[in-house]
């Protein structure tokens, strides 16, 4: 019979979907994935915030349930998006971006675009690629 706390890791481990989690080898447990990431709004304005599931909390913000901030300027597209390791981690790159100015975010938005696909991945370096700066 399991300990009433693995009971309830049990439990919150069913209500969270599967791909917030990665399997961390090392330690043979369970991790949880967090997400930083900036959306474009339909105004042109950026909004930055965390989540521990991408594509759900995207899929809120588009509905119009994500926040009041995106909910008045839909429709929003994802223009940045980041792994971190810890939800404390996640939360001071979540402030670091925020007191950016305009044109580093639009930088940084930029750059990941050119470096990376979808989610967060990044595949193998490209030759000649270049950062188109308008």
């Amino acid at each position: 019979m399991p300990a009433p706390w693995q009971r309830a890791a049990k439990l919150r481990a069913l209500l969270v979907p599967a791909q917030s989690f990665y399997r961390d080898f090392r330690c043979r447990r369970l991790v949880r994935r967090y997400w930083v990431y900036m959306l474009r709004c339909s105004d042109g304005s950026l909004y930055t915030g965390f989540t521990v599931d991408l594509p759900r909390r995207l899929a809120s913000h588009r509905s119009g349930r994500g926040s009041k901030y995106t909910r008045s300027r839909l429709p929003v597209a994802l223009a940045y998006s980041e792994r971190a390791p810890t939800l404390s981690m996640a939360l001071k790159r979540e402030n670091e971006i925020k007191k950016l100015s305009r044109s580093r975010k639009l930088l940084l938005c930029a750059e990941r675009a050119a470096n990376q696909g979808h989610f967060g991945f990044i595949p193998a370096k490209r030759e000649g690629a270049r950062i188109a700066t308008h």
